[in-house]
């Protein structure tokens, strides 16, 4: 683990400066295929044109790159959250003591795409919610899978489609994803906000992340929206 947060926290730092450009450089692990499962049996009724979700699933890189291409969504921010405020800075996260996982606050337009079908893409998708504590080649807590819900609505909604899908045996494993009593959302700095779009050539978004989004586009094409919502386009 220790030595991956090196490996990524350098690999970042060239990639800020432009340093990075071949997909060949360095291999981690490797995508996931998407898996096809049924929307929600229940789901919210709302006249509300604007609302927040907070999803945690693994790196934000890929969570955030996926949410920017949904249709419905308005903006999504990579950040922190279920822990204080005083501890949400990237390397203080990366440690893994911090209570906080990477997350991303996707806001969206109800009347575009509902809290149910973002969960639909959540686990479809997004991550995979049968890993413990990791997502792929990242290991600890702050990688885990979890949904931070801001209303018992929300709370409701998430709970019961997850033991639908458990019910259903929708993936080969039980559903590992945790329901977390929303406590704060905290921004990541300025060089994790639309990193997928920003570095598409960068050997960790192009093994792990791009292909989500390939996937979001096939599974889900009425719902796939080809120009991303950017965070840094309304700064």
């Amino acid at each position: 683990m220790k030595n991956l947060l090196t490996w990524r926290r350098s690999l970042l730092a060239l990639a800020t400066v432009g340093v990075i450009g071949s997909c060949s450089a360095l291999s981690f692990g490797g995508a996931e295929e998407g898996v096809v499962i049924p929307p929600p049996s229940l789901d919210e009724i709302t006249q509300a044109h604007s609302e927040t979700a907070v999803f945690a699933g693994g790196c934000f890189w890929g969570v955030q790159g996926v949410f920017q291409h949904v249709k419905g969504v308005k903006n999504a921010v990579s950040g922190y959250a279920g822990g204080a405020a005083n501890t949400a800075q990237y390397e203080r996260v990366s440690n893994g003591n911090t209570g906080h996982a990477e997350s991303v606050e996707v806001t969206f337009d109800p009347s575009q795409v509902s809290y149910g079908t973002l969960l639909q893409i959540y686990f479809s998708v997004a991550h995979n919610p049968t890993e413990l504590n990791r997502q792929g080649p990242d290991t600890g807590t702050q990688y885990r899978s979890a949904i931070f819900t801001k209303s018992a609505e929300q709370q409701k909604i998430a709970q019961a489609y997850i033991n639908q899908l458990d019910t259903a045996h929708a993936f080969d494993k039980p559903i590992v994803t945790k329901l977390e009593s929303f406590n704060g959302f905290y921004p990541a700095e300025e060089e994790h906000q639309d990193f997928l779009t920003e570095h598409p050539t960068y050997p960790y978004i192009v093994i792990n992340d791009l292909p989500k989004v390939a996937q979001l586009k096939q599974l889900y094409p009425d719902r796939y929206q080809e120009q991303p919502v950017l965070v840094k386009a309304g700064m």
